[in-house]
């Protein structure tokens, strides 16, 4: 039997994915131990191995087949836009993608000024702009404290993942508009879906289940 092969986004989301499919009696006791060196954790009995990965690379390793299913952020999905079904959302690790930035450009936003936009998703600030604003922006992609970018005079306004918005109020910037929701999402690869239909869809299932009866 093929095994299926999972590829988990490092940190809190694997660990929390981890626990959904031990509660759906999928256990994996190698990815328990910490200090093991391996990239691939593997249940040979279930047929499943998982391997964890940067989150931006997930949906590469599912487009591609490397792995057959994936669990990362919304956030990547619509950044990396990448060839896969997004078939569940998991409901975990919700947040909002928002244009940010002191409260007097919000005016600028209104009236579809030409504004300068920090972020590190262009890809989605793109879209959002120049498809669902039809404002003519330009895009400066950086890497670090995008709340920086405003308040040094490199931007306008930031388009970023909003949890709390405590950092935001810290340093005198408001959300302004709401992107899109955001949540951690289960991907298969095209082909996988169509292969192996019958036991990816199984582990749907169970995880559709257990989101059910997760509290809201």
């Amino acid at each position: 039997m093929r095994e299926i092969t999972v590829a988990l986004a490092k940190g809190r989301l694997a660990n929390k994915a981890m626990e959904l499919f031990e509660q759906m009696g999928i256990s994996c006791e190698e990815m328990k131990d910490k200090s093991s060196r391996k990239l691939i954790f593997v249940n040979e009995e279930l047929g499943i191995r998982f391997f964890l990965a940067k989150a931006n690379d997930v949906p590469t390793y599912v487009e591609y087949g490397a792995a057959d299913i994936g669990i990362v952020g919304k956030d990547t999905i619509l950044e990396e836009g990448r060839k896969l079904y997004e078939v569940l959302d998991l409901k975990m690790g919700k947040c909002r993608m928002c244009v940010c930035g002191p409260r007097e450009a919000k005016e600028r936003l209104q009236h579809h000024e030409l504004i300068r936009v920090a972020t590190k998703y262009p890809r989605i600030a793109k879209d959002y702009f120049y498809n669902r604003k039809y404002q003519t922006v330009e895009i400066i992609k950086l890497n670090g404290s995008i709340e920086l970018a405003p308040i040094v005079g490199l931007a306008d306004v930031i388009v970023d993942i909003v949890e709390t918005g405590s950092t935001l109020r810290e340093n005198g910037l408001d959300v302004l508009e709401e992107v899109c929701g955001l949540s951690a999402r289960m991907v298969v690869n095209q082909v996988s879906m169509k292969r192996e239909n019958e036991r990816i869809s199984r582990i749907i299932k169970g995880m559709q289940q257990l989101v059910r009866e997760e509290k809201p």
